[in-house]
């Protein structure tokens, strides 16, 4: 990250990050790359163990948005997420824990959002680091949805605030 931030504020961009915590699934995790690419968003974050490897199953599900795509590895990841917020990006965490409901957030920041994997979510010691905490309702029975869908949810109502703001 440290040498893709500056470019991305030199370009007159606001940043827009990805942090995985512990996205295990290949699946799952090129399914968000794919979205994530798609959206713009200009890196993704993970940690160096407890993360799907970048085999050809991933970049298949990706449909080659691995090829694009920065993916940092981090030995710590809350020492990622620390220098992210350290140069001026609004930390935002998806929880079940949170109160807030996610079109409620502000996207429109420089920005990182935090996903975590489905069996344990986000660590607390990175959701500690978070200015916000952002959920999404659910109505069913149902208590969580697949992680690459939240993903896709949340990527896109950064898109539709930042397009409504004229942001880049």
């Amino acid at each position: 990250m440290e040498q893709i931030l500056p470019g991305i504020y030199e370009s007159g961009e606001n940043p827009f990050v990805l942090v995985l915590d512990q996205i295990s699934d290949v699946r799952n995790f090129g399914a968000i790359i794919r979205t994530a690419e798609c959206a713009g968003v200009h890196a993704v974050v993970i940690p160096k163990k407890g993360s799907a490897q970048i085999n050809p199953d991933a970049v298949k599900t990706s449909a080659g948005a691995l090829h694009t795509m920065p993916v940092c590895r981090n030995e710590e990841l809350s020492e990622a997420v620390k220098f992210l917020k350290d140069s001026g990006l609004h930390i935002v965490a998806a929880t079940e824990k949170a109160k807030n409901i996610y079109h409620n957030a502000r996207f429109d920041a420089p920005l990182a959002i935090i996903l975590g994997s489905e069996e344990k979510g986000i660590s607390e010691k990175i959701l500690e680091l978070a200015d916000e905490k952002i959920k999404i309702p659910l109505k069913g029975k149902i208590e969580s949805l697949n992680v690459s869908v939240t993903a896709g949810i949340l990527i896109y109502e950064a898109v539709k605030q930042r397009n409504n703001t004229g942001i880049k």
